[in-house]
């Protein structure tokens, strides 16, 4: 069977879609990760066709990060969907026999599914649908609102996002010759849906749709022939195993500050550091401090003492997987309610939001990180069960019984 993943935004919405795509590559069908053009090269070094979207994620952020308005973001995001749009009816329009999407362009899918008759199936890595048990992620304060509250302001925030594609998708609809109401046009009417998270982490609600599933982690596929830097290794054998910093796709443009900022904060927490460049452009040197590119988290996590990062769902997850505990710096949409999650489990202090962010409460946090025993040994209990969980055999499942159907 032909297979198409639609995903989009930063590598954190990609690389756990290379897992998926390679376990359904090894049981014989042909996968391909349509997705932004940076991501190009990590699709084809785990062995999956890639298809192009248009639309720059990092100038997304950069414009969100910068705007001075609300007007400004709007604008930036509107511009953002109406191309990915046209770039996901192409790629689907290319040839498929199903496809599986993400949450952000699911809407989308939907409507190109539609137009040639493929099936779509929702494939999540955040929680997408209103609940009584918890509030959303993305939810402005994140504070537990009771059972009403949360499910009221989950519809509420829901709402919000899809208005932002409502206009798009109407005219989307309308040009593709498909019924345009309201009801058939939502994500929230794609079935089945898999999130692919641990239940550990976040317990499937009682009070979700039917055919919504918590499956456990889609884990990202290493790219073939993949080896680490002999620079970073000789840094590793060198001493104590180092703490982590990175920012992923966050802080575009604010590598230099932040560089200053994270190598100061691990000299007062007495620690080395391997600080990842991410799109901020981070390039921190000191004696006890190597700068990194992009590398594979499931190598390098397990052999760190903790790991500080901006609590995105696929770092968040590599973390867990590698039993180290966590300093949670959020900065936007889904982050603070993964860092309020790893506090909540055990394996992390307090979350230190971003625009706290300074040396001396960085370098606070560290200590507070790695001198609690029990974050460790909570993080190192939750990865022995994790990696008893196997996360895309549900997804693969229903593909079989679609197929054989």
């Amino acid at each position: 069977m032909r297979i198409l993943i639609v995903t989009a935004g930063s590598r954190g919405d990609v690389a756990p879609f290379t897992g998926l795509g390679r376990r359904l590559l090894d049981v014989g069908h042909r996968v391909t990760v349509a997705t932004h053009p940076p991501f190009a090269s990590l699709v084809g070094g785990c062995g999956l066709d890639h298809r192009s979207l248009p639309g720059d994620p990092y100038e997304l952020i950069r414009a969100r990060t910068r705007a001075s308005s609300p007007e400004e973001v709007r604008a930036a995001t509107t511009e953002f969907l109406g191309q990915l749009a046209d770039g996901v009816v192409a790629a689907v329009a290319d040839g498929t026999d199903l496809v599986l999407t993400a949450f952000g362009p699911a809407s989308f899918s939907q409507a190109a599914g539609e137009a040639v008759g493929v099936p779509v199936i929702g494939t999540y890595l955040a929680p997408a649908f209103a609940t009584r048990e918890f509030p959303l992620p993305g939810m402005p304060d994140g504070d537990d609102l009771g059972p009403e509250g949360n499910v009221a302001a989950g519809r509420a925030l829901l709402a919000r996002a899809g208005a932002l594609q409502d206009g798009l998708l109407t005219r989307l609809r309308a040009r593709l010759g498909l019924p345009t109401a309201a009801s058939q046009a939502r994500a929230g009417e794609i079935r089945p849906v898999f999130h692919g998270f641990s239940p550990l982490v976040v317990p499937r609600p009682a009070d979700w749709p039917s055919e919504v599933e918590v499956t456990g982690y889609w884990w990202p596929a290493r790219p073939h022939g993949w080896r680490p830097p002999a620079e970073l290794v000789d840094f590793l054998q060198a001493g104590p195993a180092p703490v982590f910093i990175g920012f992923g796709s966050m802080a575009p443009g604010q590598g230099e500050r932040l560089a200053e900022l994270v190598v100061a904060a691990a000299a007062r927490a007495k620690v080395r550091a391997v600080v990842q460049a991410g799109w901020a452009g981070l390039s921190a040197v000191g004696d006890d401090v190597l700068a990194i590119g992009d590398l594979p988290h499931d190598w390098l996590f397990p052999r760190t003492s903790a790991v500080v990062h901006h609590a995105g769902a696929g770092t968040t997850a590599a973390g867990l997987r590698a039993g180290v505990p966590a300093v949670a710096v959020p900065v936007m949409a889904d982050q603070p309610y993964w860092a309020d999650r790893l506090h909540r489990l055990g394996v992390a202090p307090r979350p230190l939001p971003f625009h706290e962010l300074t040396a001396e409460a960085l370098g606070t946090a560290i200590t507070a990180c790695t001198a609690e025993p029990g974050h460790r040994r909570r993080a190192v209990e939750l990865a022995h069960h994790i990696a008893a969980e196997d996360g895309a055999a549900a997804v693969l499942g229903r593909i079989g019984v679609a197929h054989d159907g």
